[in-house]
């Protein structure tokens, strides 16, 4: 069974749900391959999902992710729970292979008739994740399983593409790992829900285990109600402190809910449109505040970088390559398929009206780009607190037929400082874009 037509499609969704696990397996496979109808596939095991409760593990390279894993997968499992793993595993920049190694550390309970481990190779992507991980997923939601772990790919400092994804975050942090000063570093250890301290048995685990409840308290204090990141020691390897971790995130999950990524789905769609009939009826305006920033962006202008689409917390920009654009080579500069990116990533940290200043950025190339071409770049608001705003842009080159080929992947992360109204109307200038245009009233006291 392909997935190419309606009917073949709806097939293989009834055998998932029924949790045919042959099935399954095939249709993450067709997922992860990206075949005809595999989007719209997605689509329709996403209207399936929401009960399970997803928990996202990361951390850095090597810090005891898989082990720690396998150990929570012991609990579940004895509990007479259906647990799946999501294993992202780094993918070679030579040859696109990934080794799959996440599966040896757990292979304690790969034959498990209530589980299933299925590795994905990250592919270049960025952020710790797959760029099916979310529809991976969504399959094992829509299949019935009751907890569906995400392990990342071994993740820096802002690699933090789990926050929208999972509905617990735990951030494993093996001691001895830098001095004082990294446990007081924004990035990853922001979006912990949960900090574990892997290696327990290791001499600098209380140690590193009191670093991070100091950092804790440099934080700001949480409203009444809401959930404190909290510190745990734990040993995969010798089960200790997994069963407090574990009732831990199911007390998390109890205060927090489940379906975090299909809440920001929702929101994002709310916001591009207000029925299923077409984009939202004051498209317009948003259209016109984007394009005023970049008409004032010296790049956009000397590029010919312009804004066909816009909206809260999203950008879509296009360019012709021309001469400006080539490099010694005769080929498209790379520099300039970036600042296409970045144009795109700029306009939508900002669209919201306060200021966002781009603090970090990662972009890959998969193919060469060349005169008289059409790219377009497409900038997604991934996550945004009041400080931190993270977002991710794909470039496309337009083919004739209007079917488009991936030419760029860019992730980027925002700090945002919150100024008085007021000051923001004034204009200041931010990865190159004037933030002076007023931001739509229709948005304005919901952001403001």
């Amino acid at each position: 069974m392909m997935l190419s037509s309606d009917t073949s499609r709806r097939s293989m969704l009834a055998h998932v749900l029924a949790g045919d696990r042959r099935v399954i397996a095939r249709m993450l496979t067709c997922l992860d391959d990206g075949v005809p109808g595999s989007q719209e596939a997605a689509e329709l095991l996403s209207a399936h999902a929401g009960r399970a409760l997803v928990v996202g593990v990361t951390g850095v390279p090597g810090g005891g992710k898989s082990t720690l894993v396998n150990a929570m997968m012991g609990i579940w499992l004895a509990r007479n729970l259906r647990v799946a793993v999501v294993a992202v595993d780094p993918s070679s920049p030579v040859s696109g292979g990934a080794v799959l190694g996440d599966r040896i550390r757990m292979s304690e309970y790969g034959a498990h008739p209530n589980c299933f481990i299925r590795s994905l190779s990250a592919r270049g992507q960025l952020g710790g994740l797959s760029g099916t991980a979310r529809a991976a997923v969504d399959c094992f939601d829509a299949a019935g399983f009751d907890r569906v772990i995400v392990e990342t790919v071994g993740a820096g400092q802002s690699e933090t593409a789990i926050t929208s994804l999972a509905d617990t975050r735990v951030v494993v942090c093996p001691p001895g790992l830098g001095d004082d000063v990294q446990a007081i570093k924004a990035g990853i250890l922001e979006i912990a829900d949960l900090l574990a301290v892997s290696k327990g048995d290791l001499p600098l685990a209380e140690e590193t285990a009191r670093d991070m409840r100091e950092m804790l308290t440099l934080r700001r204090a949480v409203k009444n109600g809401a959930w404190t990141p909290r510190v745990m020691v734990v040993s995969g390897a010798q089960s200790k402190g997994v069963s407090e971790l574990v009732a831990a995130i199911e007390e998390h999950a109890a205060a927090a809910g489940t379906g975090r990524r299909l809440a920001a789905n929702a929101s994002t769609a709310a916001q591009m449109s207000d029925s299923s009939d077409g984009p939202i009826p004051d498209a317009g305006p948003w259209l016109a505040h984007l394009s005023s920033l970049a008409q004032r962006d010296g790049l956009c202008a000397t590029l010919g970088i312009s804004v066909t689409e816009g909206g809260p917390g999203r950008a879509v920009v296009r360019m012709t390559v021309d001469a400006r654009h080539m490099n010694f080579n005769g080929g498209c500069h790379g520099g300039a398929i970036f600042s296409l990116a970045d144009s795109a990533f700029g306009l939508a940290s900002n669209s919201h009206g306060a200021l966002a200043m781009g603090i970090d950025a990662h972009v890959t190339f998969q193919v060469g780009i060349g005169v008289g071409e059409n790219l377009v770049a497409r900038a997604t608001e991934l996550m945004r607190s009041h400080r931190i705003g993270m977002y991710r842009v794909d470039v496309a080159r337009v083919e004739a037929d209007g079917e488009e080929t991936p030419v760029s992947n860019f992730t980027g992360t925002v700090y945002i400082r919150q100024e008085p109204q007021a000051k923001r109307q004034t204009g200041s200038v931010t990865n190159g874009l004037a933030n002076g245009a007023p931001v739509p009233d229709v948005y304005r006291t919901a952001k403001d």
